[in-house]
């Protein structure tokens, strides 16, 4: 079942997002932040895959117009207003709950709502080294479109010395692939 984020899921994605991502990968300052950012117009862009009672994934998304334009966002070659763009921060999948296609639900349900908040189209920097590279597979599927690569974007000097890479460890090198995706 795809449903919207709700505030009693929290402790449940910030424990799947350490298993995923890393140690440090996120906070409840930060998610609380990001949950808030999702939400314009009383449309919340924000969604969790839960099956059984438990957190499969889950998609953090932030609102066109409700997030900072960083370093990592190579707006010149969007072809796309940036205030009219939404920002798809995560989409976590557990790693029992891969290949049933809940990372695409998740991107469609998102998709869907930031549509109606008034969003044009959508970026993202995506984990090329995830599992077989399934950020980015099924980013493409969806109709992504590869805008720049970003080496070392989530690298400890940019995101903060008590992230913990789960490849690479307190010295990550993982790839970005900022991609667009236009409504």
């Amino acid at each position: 079942m795809i449903r919207t984020l709700q505030q009693n899921d929290f402790k449940a994605v910030l424990l799947l997002g350490e298993q995923v991502h890393g140690q440090g990968y996120m906070d409840m300052d930060e998610l609380t932040a990001i949950y808030h950012k999702g939400i314009k117009n009383g449309i919340n862009a924000n969604f969790v895959a839960i099956e059984n009672d438990e957190l499969l994934g889950f998609r953090l998304t932030y609102a066109a117009g409700k997030w900072q334009q960083d370093q990592w966002c190579t707006v010149a070659l969007w072809g796309v207003n940036f205030d009219d763009v939404c920002y798809f921060k995560s989409n976590t999948i557990a790693e029992h709950g891969r290949g049933k296609g809940l990372g695409g639900q998740l991107l469609q349900a998102s998709k869907e709502a930031v549509i109606v908040q008034g969003a044009k189209a959508g970026v993202s920097h995506l984990w090329q080294q995830s599992p077989n590279n399934a950020a980015v597979r099924y980013f493409t599927k969806a109709g992504g479109q590869l805008i720049k690569q970003h080496p070392q974007r989530w690298h400890q000097r940019h995101v903060g010395e008590d992230y913990i890479c789960v490849l690479c460890g307190a010295d990550c090198h993982c790839v970005a692939c900022e991609m667009l995706l236009v409504f």
